[in-house]
């Protein structure tokens, strides 16, 4: 599972009918409060953290234990566990927050872990039944528990469009056409099997679909491909092939959005892929200068590619 923001695995198709807050969510935020930022690991947190800071507005960090990075401690903060709803949102709307944002790393927790209080042990039925399903399913519901408390839900893009990944060329290398026709592929798989809550990522090697993401995440995709490159089970040159991310098709982009860090450049360079595509505007970056710099480094390509897929041509 995960949330906007990670690399790896687990940030999901929107909610039908939520029954507290429908219809505002998908408005952006809507209140001029403290914005209650919700952190699993890694970097992300505190980048949308100081993007919001720098629009003027205040934040309150719900950092989530066993997964929040300490150092987010320097922020207004609060910890708790993930069993611990009643209690960490009567704090929130105590401090004044309304907008939320799910953000970072959170590996898909085991009921026993979660550490219920009493509002969770209501409703625990409901959510044993939200783990019988994929992640999409899983956070749909966490979609609707959140708006049942009052809260609206928005997207780290909203609160936070410098992070979006923008367009066209990001650094010194361009792709080739052969890597244009793949990353058109990789979308293709994408959307082909995204209806199945499969994974938002795929390695595509001139035409070849070598791996697709799955409930491994993108990190452990890219261990396997790297294997199998080692083993001989795939045997393209290294510089060849494009890992290409993009969000599936109908998911809520404000909890499940794609995201690229510096960790994910390092680990694609080091199986030896060419590059990565993500799509424009679908896929969250905390530092675009040092994703670049690190990319240049490795003589990888980075690309924005347009919605609509049509990537051929572009720059």
């Amino acid at each position: 599972m995960s949330l906007p923001g990670q690399n790896g695995r687990g940030p999901v198709t929107g909610p039908s009918g939520l029954k507290a807050g429908a219809g505002t969510a998908d408005r952006g935020p809507v209140s001029s409060g403290p914005v209650g930022i919700v952190a699993g690991g890694g970097a992300f947190p505190a980048a949308v953290a100081e993007a919001v800071i720098a629009q003027g507005r205040d934040v309150l960090l719900l950092l989530i234990r066993g997964f929040a990075d300490p150092a987010l401690e320097r922020y207004p903060h609060q910890w708790f566990r993930l069993g611990s709803l009643g209690s960490i949102t009567a704090m929130a709307k105590a401090r004044g927050v309304r907008d939320v944002v799910m953000v970072g790393a959170l590996t898909r927790p085991r009921v026993s872990d979660l550490g219920f209080d009493w509002t969770m042990l209501r409703l625990l039925p409901r959510i044993a039944r939200l783990f019988r399903g994929g992640d999409n399913h899983l956070l749909s519901g966490v979609l609707e528990l959140v708006a049942e408390q009052g809260f609206n839900l928005v997207g780290a893009h909203e609160v936070a469009p410098g992070l979006l990944l923008p367009q066209g060329v990001l650094g010194a290398r361009a792709p080739s056409a052969q890597d244009r026709q793949d990353m058109a592929r990789g979308l293709d798989v994408i959307r082909t099997l995204g209806p199945f809550d499969v994974g938002q990522g795929v390695i595509v090697v001139d035409g070849f679909v070598a791996a697709v993401e799955a409930a491994e995440g993108t990190d452990q995709m890219l261990a396997r491909y790297g294997d199998m490159r080692r083993t001989g089970r795939l045997r393209f040159h290294a510089g060849r092939g494009v890992l290409v991310k993009a969000p599936k098709p109908g998911q809520d982009r404000r909890v499940d959005l794609p995201s690229l860090g510096p960790a994910t450049v390092a680990r694609a360079a080091e199986v030896g892929l060419g590059g990565i595509a993500f799509e424009a505007g679908g896929a969250i970056v905390p530092d675009v200068q040092a994703l670049v710099a690190g990319a240049d480094a490795a003589d990888l390509f980075i690309f924005g590619m347009d919605r609509s897929g049509a990537v051929s041509g572009q720059s």
